[in-house]
């Protein structure tokens, strides 16, 4: 909820930076969402690589090599994030970034269905890992929307 949280924060001040600064590119609600998302996984990658300690259980178990992982994947989200920015990069960013999504997706089941805390100290109750199941599918549709739909 977090990472939603903060998509729509970035997204809503750029398309109003866009629209009182008249800003073009800023002042369409896509463009906006793209940068906004951009933002968001340069975050999240760089917190994947400054503490990967805090996000290995979520997966430890279930594939070997977890510190790893969680490294590669901070790795993928930093340079995929950053290919949203560049139009010759962003939409085979966006498609990598929807596969990473997928492929990311049964980490959060387990973290659900074994009820194990929520990553990065956010709630632990039963309703909250089982509620973020439900924003990797918007996550998807975000990226989808503001760089694959928007493509051409």
């Amino acid at each position: 909820m977090a990472f939603l949280s903060g998509l729509l924060s970035f997204a809503l001040l750029l398309l109003l930076a866009g629209n009182i600064f008249n800003i073009p590119l800023l002042a369409q609600c896509h463009e906006s969402m793209r940068i906004a998302a951009a933002v968001m996984f340069l975050l999240i990658g760089f917190m994947h690589l400054k503490a990967p300690q805090k996000l290995t259980y979520m997966i430890a178990g279930m594939l070997p090599y977890a510190h790893a992982l969680v490294v590669i994947t901070g790795i993928l989200e930093i340079g995929l994030g950053a290919g949203l920015l560049f139009a010759a990069t962003q939409y085979w960013s966006a498609w990598a970034l929807i596969i990473l999504l997928i492929l990311m997706f049964p980490a959060n089941i387990r973290v659900a269905v074994l009820q194990l805390p929520a990553p990065g100290g956010l709630p632990s109750k039963p309703w909250y890992t089982w509620s973020r199941l439900l924003f990797q599918p918007v996550y998807i549709w975000w990226i989808w929307y503001a760089v694959i739909a928007h493509a051409g």
